[in-house]
């Protein structure tokens, strides 16, 4: 929208599909909300009044600038015991959610021009993000019939002496695709004799169905060179508190929490309370949510290959789907609004995730099974030729 009080920058801003279903998902009374990664779970108790009771000790003002200490030490022994990878105090710093995480380290090592090599279909806030950097988002086009893995091939030849970095988000959003350890293994390796970034944005680490999780920052001689993104907010049902948290060389961890002291200096204290608990009792409270989304997204999985006209990959890891939609002969957003109009179910078109999501649709597995037949008893009846 052009304004003469808007900065020339934001003029040709398109808002994302993201921003328009949040519209949309007030559409009709009856609607099933498969669009937003915001799941129906509520956070655990234990987490909810340990947080409550910090808040009356005092926990109510600000926090490090870092992070609350005792969070932070928390992180770096759940790495530790978890995959073996050692993490200094200083190279920590606890965030508001993870995209807050991602803006403040795309800001810092981004001067004008360099490019970022995305694997796609991404993540959809990546693009702005990168714009705003003063970066340039290199699409690396990902196949379904490969299970998305990235093409060490096609990466190499990607690079150019502008290349800085490259984003990788594995189990991926929208896709639920995991990249195998030999694929990281590449990546890696091109990483090293390429000298590049690795910015590893590992949200959805702990909901891999297959092969376990491996972060590439603990891969041989990745660690100076790796830039790790966590959340509590899909790993403990924790959306609405708002925390996530950069892993980095303590030089880059400096240059954000500066960038931060212009935003928002710290993230909020009693959030940072509730996920030291939820560090504590992660035990108890992760494999019940871990199976939780395992059912839902393979029960979506055979619903979704009964319809002629959709197919989807077997489910790798997150909650997301990114089901073929092209037999129906429809856009990605014709598709999308069919199924809202007429099944009164909302989805994101696959086109709001990079051009290679043309023909596929994401469906997020955020309701419960009951919903979700509803969903897809209301999908089938809609009269799509193809």
């Amino acid at each position: 929208m052009k304004h003469k009080f808007l900065s020339r920058k934001y003029w040709n801003t398109i808002s994302t599909p993201m921003a328009e279903v949040v519209e949309l998902a007030y559409k009709y009374d009856d609607i099933i909300n498969l669009s937003l990664g915001d799941p129906d779970l509520i956070t655990n108790s234990e987490i909810i009044a340990k947080a409550f009771e910090d808040a009356k000790k005092g926990y109510t003002r600000y926090a490090d600038s870092l992070g609350d200490q005792e969070l932070r030490d928390g992180i770096i022994q759940y790495y530790y015991s978890k995959y073996g990878y050692k993490v200094e105090m200083n190279e920590v710093m606890v965030t508001v959610g993870a995209c807050h995480g991602m803006y403040l380290v795309l800001q810092a090592i981004f001067d004008e021009g360099d490019e970022v090599i995305v694997p796609e279909p991404y993540f959809t806030p990546y693009a702005l993000q990168i714009q705003l950097a003063g970066g340039k988002l290199v699409p690396l086009k990902t196949r379904e019939e490969d299970d998305y893995q990235i093409d060490i091939d096609s990466l190499n030849a990607l690079i150019t002496k502008r290349t800085k970095a490259i984003i990788i988000n594995s189990p991926n959003n929208p896709t639920g695709a995991c990249l195998s350890r030999k694929t990281i293994e590449a990546i890696a390796e091109t990483a090293i004799s390429k000298d590049l970034i690795v910015i590893s944005d590992d949200v959805y680490g702990s909901f891999s169905f297959g092969e376990p999780f491996i972060p590439i920052a603990a891969i041989a001689e990745m660690k100076e060179r790796t830039i790790t993104l966590g959340s509590f907010s899909k790993d403990y049902a924790m959306t609405g508190w708002r925390i996530g948290y950069v892993l980095a060389p303590d030089y880059i961890i400096s240059c954000i929490r500066d960038i931060n002291e212009g935003i928002c200096f710290s993230a909020p204290s009693i959030s940072q309370r509730a996920a030291i608990q939820a560090l504590k009792i992660r035990d108890k409270v992760q494999p019940g949510l871990v199976e939780e989304y395992r059912r839902r997204v393979f029960y979506a999985y055979e619903r979704i290959n009964r319809i002629s006209w959709m197919s989807v990959n077997k489910p790798q890891g997150s909650f997301y789907l990114f089901p073929n939609i092209k037999k129906s002969t429809f856009t990605s957003t014709e598709i999308a609004r069919r199924i809202l109009e007429d099944a009164h179910v909302l989805v994101v078109p696959g086109n709001g995730f990079g051009e290679s999501g043309e023909g596929y649709i994401r469906i997020a597995c955020t309701v419960d099974i009951n919903s979700l037949k509803e969903a897809f008893d209301r999908i089938e009846n809609i009269n799509i030729k193809n």
